[in-house]
């Protein structure tokens, strides 16, 4: 005799595993791309399009940001670093603002890493909380700033930009301990639209943002990103494999209204181990 009651608590519990969203069936397994996903143009306007199946949250804000910062280079830009140059560098290429209210005047129309991934956190909090502009204190505003009120450069370590241009886990240093805006991510849990740095085994670090994990056509297993770098003359996509990399760090965008409270004054602990993906 059939035991009705054990059946149909089995198909109770297939539809509602089956109703579950498809990112939190999927949280724990690697996001390994399908060869469509990447562009072959790494200039392109395609992130949200491509890469939001795969995302959620605040996220998707982050992914239609980089289109938005893309669209003002679609060449890229240009990639430059020049501290002691004259005009000094520009983080970011063009005049980028949070509420309407304006972060940098640039001196070049070219940008550099931490720039670039700075700008599309500021291009996401401003779709994201910009009806609630008028709760951005002015000393909070002036925090954000990636130049001095007199136009020169602000110095690593500096209040917000300061803190997210540093060296090290720069994302890490600004969005999860300095404003706790954020949260640290494991590799595997990684989604399109996570800031990410990397320290490369050369000695040097990069600042991106994570689009997804992939295997190349010798094997090799790698990470797309899109950031600014000369390999596409500032904004573009890119894809590196991981055997160049020391280690990484990923945070998320989770509390975007802790803008509006942050402790301008804070400290951060620079003591902060990396992680190495292994998929």
């Amino acid at each position: 005799m059939k035991n009705y009651r054990i059946e149909f608590l089995i198909i109770l519990l297939s539809a509602i595993f089956l109703t579950f969203p498809k990112s939190i069936k999927s949280q724990n397994k690697w996001l390994i791309l399908k060869p469509g996903d990447i562009s072959a143009n790494y200039h392109n306007l395609d992130h949200f399009k491509i890469f939001s199946k795969y995302s959620r949250s605040y996220n998707l804000e982050v992914l239609r940001a980089i289109d938005t910062v893309q669209a003002h280079a679609m060449d890229g830009g240009g990639y430059f670093i020049g501290i002691d140059s004259t005009p000094t560098e520009s983080p970011i290429g063009y005049d980028l603002k949070l509420f309407g209210s304006s972060l940098i005047k640039p001196t070049r129309s070219s940008s550099y890493c931490s720039g670039s991934t700075y700008s599309v956190l500021i291009t996401a909090l401003d779709f994201i909380l910009g009806k609630q502009a008028n709760k951005l204190s002015k000393g909070r505003l002036e925090a954000m700033r990636m130049q001095e009120p007199n136009g020169g450069r602000r110095n690593d370590w500096i209040k917000y930009w300061g803190i997210w241009n540093a060296d090290g886990f720069g994302s890490e240093y600004a969005l999860v301990q300095y404003s706790k805006m954020g949260s640290v991510v494991k590799p595997k849990d990684a989604m399109p639209g996570d800031f990410m740095n990397i320290s490369w085994k050369s000695g040097i670090g990069h600042s991106v943002i994570f689009l997804g994990w992939s295997i190349d056509k010798n094997g090799d297993k790698c990470v797309t990103y899109w950031s600014s770098q000369k390999g596409t003359n500032g904004f573009g996509d890119q894809i590196v494999s991981l055997k160049k990399i020391k280690s990484l760090k990923i945070v998320r965008l989770t509390k975007p209204q802790n803008i509006f409270k942050f402790n301008i004054s804070k400290k951060v602990n620079t003591n902060v181990a990396g992680d190495m993906p292994e998929f």
